[in-house]
């Protein structure tokens, strides 16, 4: 069984002068924190969306060459990157957003629907546990030329997050996936405080090491796929990037938090 980040950071989980911490239901961290989760100050979900900008142009232009018309943001949340998919894919192009929880979907909705520019898109939204096993994907998931993932994969066993995704990718199809890097794991994780009691809400979370993650790929059926010259791409806090991250990622400088990898799924 994968060890949690919540077993290696126990020692040091409600030390004196530390906010308490609460550790819940995957499901019901994010149902809490999906009113806030865009606007709490989040570094690594800005570092996310930055990379993501760079990204997505050569993995949607790969996506293209299937003939899926499909693309799914697998783990959507408030459909950050639900959104990105809607305004920079070819007309006809089918969107979904599917994640585990009610509370994040519901602000996905609202952010989509307030969007004018993508009115004319396809885009649906529906549940998907990826911690249930064997994966159950609603049907408007499945068969995509292009799968995302990002900042998901953290917490799922890394095992189980790549049968999840092969069961919606086409033989050919690709997937992005971007994580927490294990070195920022190594000391944190992924949560939110509480406003009205100042507890620290941290949903399951696991350490993931890029290695970790290109073998259960490969297992899976995946090959990794070079963007830019890179086959995993890395990020590491410095001074420059910590002033357009904010406060927060400042005491993050010198240390890898962030990474991303593209798959293509093996032709059957």
């Amino acid at each position: 069984m994968a060890n949690t980040i919540q077993n290696t950071l126990a020692s040091h989980t409600n030390t004196p002068g530390s906010k308490p911490v609460e550790y819940v239901e995957t499901v019901e961290a994010y149902n809490r924190w999906a009113e806030v989760y865009d606007t709490d100050g989040n570094f690594l979900q800005a570092l996310d969306t930055i990379e993501m900008s760079r990204l997505l142009p050569t993995f949607l232009s790969r996506a293209a060459s299937t003939n899926s018309r499909k693309l799914v943001d697998l783990g959507c949340g408030t459909g950050r990157n639900t959104l990105q998919l809607a305004k920079l894919a070819t007309p006809g192009t089918e969107i979904v957003g599917v994640d585990a929880s009610p509370g994040m979907l519901e602000v996905a909705r609202q952010t989509i629907r307030k969007e004018t520019s993508v009115e004319d898109v396809c885009v649906s939204l529906d549940t998907f546990d990826l911690l249930q096993s064997p994966p159950r994907p609603p049907g408007c998931a499945v068969g995509a030329a292009g799968v995302i993932s990002t900042l998901v994969l953290e917490h799922i066993p890394v095992a189980q997050f790549f049968e999840g995704a092969a069961a919606l990718v086409v033989p050919g199809g690709y997937l992005l996936v971007t994580n927490m890097h294990s070195d920022m794991g190594a000391i944190s994780q992924a949560g939110f405080v509480d406003a009205a009691t100042g507890t620290k809400i941290r949903p399951t979370s696991y350490s993931h090491t890029v290695d970790e993650v290109v073998d259960a790929a490969q297992k899976a059926g995946f090959t990794v796929e070079e963007v830019d010259g890179e086959r995993v791409r890395e990020r590491t806090v410095d001074e420059n990037m910590a002033e357009v991250l904010g406060r927060r990622a400042k005491k993050w400088i010198g240390i890898k938090v962030w990474f991303g990898i593209c798959f293509r799924r093996n032709a059957v």
